[in-house]
């Protein structure tokens, strides 16, 4: 057995039994802590339990949990999280993720140096399997970042996205415990409003300048519903009751709560206009979706039609398409856009905000 920090692993498997194998050799393979893993197979009813048993009759640090009749995802992760973690530290995995070596002793050192964070994160590696080979991990010297965690909250209202892999959050369990577990009507977002709802009381940490964990990208992914269809529409809708709820929920701690709403919502706005610009610009129909797009953003803040991407819009409805492309060419603000998503990319890689 491995010394150092200890770490509960918890892994929900819902018929990921061929995927199952990689994730927990990844975390039973961890140096540097001394780890405990539960698998919770939520009744997939295709041998994957039989595929997790074969793995704790292998190593005495897995045990396994099989439900009788499916749960659902988000009383699966309680059931690991809130019912079963009892070491200092707990991580959530999926069953299709993986760590990348060395993750936990590196979240964990941040951690115990810094007894105000309450949960650490870093970058994770998107993996398809089916185009690519297998992802080259960075390696090496690390660095941990720390932010006050509403200063970290105040940076995720202004672009109202989450930039948290959650494959990679080593999460104070003290600090699990206290906040609870993860809400029923959140999804597609319950982990989201999870690190919201944690940097309220804690601060928040970032390994940075290496990858963290593999995140498998995959048709099968829970997520691909809500950011495929309908130009991600579900999406937004599932980030504004994320943020709508850790709001209320910090009425008391926040003195500014009501302009950090303000530009929350702004900004959903303008992410719901850039999709139907951009749609626009591609020459892609989108029907009653489009209605639906722009309903989203004028509900959600209708101060948006001022915005970059609302006077595009209007100056399209106004000029025509054909004088509109010609005042702003499609290709420009492809251009603009792509360099934009470019430098948000770079300010996430190396300092995970």
């Amino acid at each position: 057995m491995s010394e150092g920090p200890k770490v509960d692993v918890v892994i929900p498997c819902y018929r990921y039994g061929e995927l199952l194998p990689s994730s927990v050799r990844s975390v039973l393979a961890q140096d540097g802590v001394d780890v405990r893993v539960l698998i919770i197979d939520d009744a997939s009813g295709d041998g994957s339990a039989d595929v997790a048993r074969s793995l704790a009759a292998a190593d005495a640090r897995v045990s396994v949990e099989v439900h009788a009749e499916n749960r659902g995802h988000i009383r699966t992760f309680n059931e690991g999280v809130i019912d079963w973690a009892s070491a200092p530290y707990t991580l959530l995995i999926s069953a299709d993720d993986e760590l990348a070596p060395g993750a936990l002793q590196r979240a964990t050192t941040l951690l115990e140096d810094n007894p105000g964070v309450g949960f650490a994160y870093g970058n994770s590696q998107m993996w398809e399997p089916e185009d690519d080979g297998r992802p080259a991990l960075r390696t090496g010297r690390w660095r941990p970042i720390v932010y006050s965690g509403h200063t970290w909250l105040r940076r995720r209202c202004a672009s109202a996205t989450n930039p948290v892999y959650s494959p990679s959050v080593v999460v104070r369990t003290a600090l699990q415990q206290q906040v609870g577990g993860y809400d029923a009507r959140m999804l597609h977002t319950s982990d989201l409003e999870m690190w919201l709802r944690m940097s309220l009381y804690a601060d928040v940490g970032f390994v940075a300048g290496v990858d963290q964990s593999i995140t498998r990208v995959h048709e099968k992914n829970m997520s691909s519903a809500y950011l495929e269809s309908d130009q991600g529409l579900d999406d937004l809708r599932m980030r504004l009751l994320a943020f709508d709820a850790v709001l209320d929920r910090g009425a008391t701690l926040l003195p500014d709560v009501d302009r950090l709403r303000q530009r929350m919502r702004r900004a959903l706005s303008r992410d719901a206009l850039m999709r139907l610009d951009r749609a626009a610009d591609k020459n892609i129909p989108l029907g009653d979706t489009a209605d639906a797009l722009a309903e989203f953003a004028r509900t959600t803040c209708s101060r948006s039609i001022h915005s970059p991407e609302g006077r595009a819009l209007r100056r399209r409805h106004n000029l025509g398409p054909r004088l509109a492309a010609v005042v702003r060419p499609p290709v420009v603000a492809a251009a603009r856009r792509k360099l934009r998503q470019e430098t948000r990319d770079r300010v996430q890689l190396h300092r995970g905000v």
